[in-house]
């Protein structure tokens, strides 16, 4: 707790002289609230018992001095509000570069048994908590203690009964308003379970409106969201009952206070125990000190979830990425493609079934490799061992003769270029989407990558040709025309090594045509791994491999396996038998 304190507390530093600010306008403006009703005991005290022409000089003087302090503790919460707002903000910028940095590091296993949702709410909403604690959590604090102690002093030095009135009432408040806000934190944390799954119920909705209009069941699914829609207003209607409770109930005690104590003060002045003045000051100190009573309420139901959230943080924080640099790693340069498995194996995760068992494998620069077997025998982890987005628990992978691992991670995966069956697009044009296989690439040459992987003709015969914008992972666009692009990213990088992963077995045979024919002059002079669901594009391949849960089973040309007639060339005749 102390060391993640103290972690926690290392955000301010930057901000430092900010926050120094902030917590000195934050005591300032306490002070002024404090000094105000005093300056009206002197007025009502002693300025009106003169003279009228000094009462009037003295009326003047003061009333000038109340207008400044006015200001001042206008210009005080102004700073408080905008400028603590601010370092709260960079503190939250500070932060989410922090932790969005860190996914960045994280290798594909970490991903695998995540969901992006709960890490979305990592970067979101818990770093907005945290943010709001280290903003609103000392200046409340600070504030709250200084009105709540100044108040009592000031009055305890006023008059001894009246202030234990007023005071009596104070803890009766602190259980109040914990029983309501405790039960209101839980009501509205169920408010925030119920509208995630009515936007869960949306999101499904809407990605499958195509199936929901195909079997015409617009109906079941306004049923269904009508059974969330409801559950959502019980939700919220149980925490609006807690809400009035909180709020009505803290606002009939303050009241109450004000009651108690012109009522004891009447009957003191009638005593002669107590001034009209004295009175009249307690009233004016009675929201002074009733108010920060809500304060630490909020800084205590603040606190718990800036803290939970900054524990998540940390939690996500201490995640060690298991694929980094290793200390001296060098620079791959001057690739020429020659791969090498040297008894390799791999298995995912600890007591996990091995994948891969010793597998030994020598592929010469600009060989082109097809992998082929049933799904699960590990062609895709294989080749996901090349640029290390899983690292071998077993051997080594080399490139030119050097262990992968030695090299830097950045210049490894610069020399190898992937194209996948599920092409991911970003939001954005076409333009930006295949420059992204090389950020400072000129247009000409974006343009001509695109020429290179077949897909100038279609990108010029959309609405704004380079410059049309694709919509969400490209859905304005056909397969074909979305493999085609990324086909030219990959020419635009232009790297020595390639990987196909089924790269057209999602494709109609006319696309598939125009996309091997993209495939097969992209893979021109590279050393190139296609993993092959038709094995029709694999034909021309110098070396086929055969995978199965045992291994490499077979290898050869296309030929050579049909001749062997193995588990090769009962593949090809059950695809196109017939």
């Amino acid at each position: 707790m102390e060391r993640k304190m103290r972690k926690l507390a290392s955000y301010y530093k930057p901000y430092l002289p900010l926050f120094l600010a902030d917590m000195f306008f934050a005591i300032l403006g306490a002070g002024v609230t404090l000094v105000i009703p005093l300056l009206v005991r002197y007025i009502t005290n002693h300025v009106i018992t003169m003279e009228a022409g000094a009462a009037l000089l003295n009326i003047t003087k003061l009333a000038i001095l109340m207008l400044g302090l006015v200001a001042v503790e206008g210009f005080c919460n102004y700073f408080i509000s905008n400028y603590g707002h601010v370092m709260g903000a960079k503190i939250e910028y500070d932060m989410r570069a922090e932790i969005f940095g860190h996914y960045q590091k994280l290798s594909f296993s970490f991903f695998n048994n995540q969901k992006v949702g709960q890490l979305m709410s990592r970067i979101t909403s818990d770093l907005f908590d945290i943010s709001e604690l280290l903003h609103h959590g000392p200046e409340d604090l600070v504030i709250s203690i200084i009105k709540i102690l100044g108040s009592f002093i000031i009055l305890l030095s006023i008059d001894v009964k009246l202030t234990l009135v007023a005071f009596a009432f104070v803890p009766i408040m602190l259980v109040y308003a914990l029983y309501f806000n405790t039960r209101m934190k839980r009501a509205f944390k169920r408010n925030r379970v119920k509208i995630a799954e009515i936007n869960s119920q949306i999101e499904d909705n809407l990605s499958g409106i195509r199936v929901v209009k195909s079997f015409a069941n617009e109906e079941v699914e306004l049923d269904k969201f009508e059974e969330g829609n409801q559950g959502f207003l019980a939700a919220k209607k149980n925490s609006y009952v807690y809400m009035a409770g909180y709020h009505s109930g803290l606002g009939a005690l303050t009241t109450l206070i004000t009651i108690v104590v012109l009522v004891v003060g009447a009957a003191l002045i009638t005593g002669g125990q107590v001034d009209v003045a004295d009175l009249i000051t307690f009233l004016l100190y009675i929201n002074t000190f009733t108010e920060p009573v809500k304060k630490l309420i909020n800084f205590t139901e603040q606190f718990q979830n800036g803290y939970t959230g900054y524990e998540r943080f940390m939690e996500m924080m201490a995640i060690a990425p298991d694929i980094a640099d290793r200390p001296g790693a060098v620079e791959l340069k001057n690739v020429k493609g020659d791969i090498s498995f040297d008894n390799v194996s791999f298995h995912y995760e600890e007591n996990t079934e091995t994948v891969l068992n010793h597998i030994n494998l020598e592929v010469e620069a600009g060989s082109y490799m097809a992998l082929v077997g049933s799904s699960g025998a590990g062609k895709s982890t294989l080749c996901s061992l090349i640029p290390r987005f899983y690292d071998v628990t077993g051997g080594a992978v080399r490139i030119d003769g050097q262990d992968i691992r030695d090299v830097t991670l950045k210049s490894l995966r610069s020399q190898i270029g992937i194209v996948q069956q599920d092409v991911y697009l970003f939001v954005g044009t076409v333009m930006d989407n295949i420059r992204y296989g090389r950020p400072n690439a000129t247009r000409e040459e974006v343009i001509e990558a695109a020429k290179s992987a077949n897909a100038h003709e279609f990108i010029m015969a959309l609405p704004d040709g380079y410059d049309t914008d694709i919509g969400q992972r490209g859905v304005k666009l056909s397969g074909g025309q979305k493999q085609r692009l990324s086909i030219a990213r990959v020419f635009l990088k232009n790297p020595p090594i390639l990987i196909f992963d089924e790269a057209t077995s999602a494709l109609d045979n006319e696309s598939e045509k125009v996309v091997q024919e993209s495939l097969e002059k992209l893979a021109k002079n590279r050393t190139t791994f296609v993993i092959a669901h038709r094995l029709s594009t694999i034909r021309n391949a110098q070396k086929i491999l055969v995978l199965t849960d045992s291994g490499i089973e077979e290898e050869g040309s296309h030929k050579e396996l049909l001749e062997k007639d193995g588990i090769y060339a009962k593949l090809y005749s059950m695809q196109f038998a017939g």
